[in-house]
C-alpha cells in the first residue's frame, strides 16, 4: 500500500488570521412603498400533485415586510399559504380575490 501525499493544486486555503477573512455582507433591501412595486399575480400547478396555488411575484423589500404582505393576504384570502424566495404562495384559486386585495393596498398589479 502507498501512502496518500497531499497535494498543492487545491484551491482551497485555510487560516485563522482575522485579518485575511472577509466579513460576511448583509445587504438590507429597503421596501419601495406599495405605489411604486409592481407585483404579477398568476396560477401555478407545477410540482404541486395537481394543486392550485396562487402566486404573487416582484415584491421589493425586506423578508419581513414581505413576511407581512403575505400573512394580510392569507388571512384574507381565509386560506393557507407560505412565503419563500420572494414569492408569496398562496392555496387554491384565488388570482382576482388577491389582486382585489393588492389593489386596495395601492400596489400596482399585472
Amino acid at each position: 500500500m502507498s501512502k496518500k501525499k497531499w497535494s498543492t493544486d487545491s484551491p482551497f486555503i485555510y487560516s485563522t488570521n482575522e485579518a485575511l477573512m472577509k466579513p460576511a455582507v448583509v445587504e438590507i433591501q429597503a421596501t419601495l412603498p406599495p405605489h411604486l412595486q409592481k407585483l404579477k399575480v398568476s396560477l401555478d400547478t407545477k410540482q404541486r400533485a395537481g394543486k392550485v396555488v396562487t402566486l404573487v411575484q416582484g415584491f421589493v423589500g425586506s423578508e419581513e415586510d414581505l413576511t407581512i404582505l403575505g400573512k394580510t393576504l392569507k388571512t384574507k384570502c381565509g386560506t393557507g399559504g407560505s412565503i419563500k424566495d420572494q414569492l408569496i404562495l398562496i392555496q387554491g384559486d384565488y388570482k382576482n380575490k388577491v389582486i382585489q386585495i393588492l389593489q386596495q393596498l395601492q400596489y400596482k398589479v399585472s
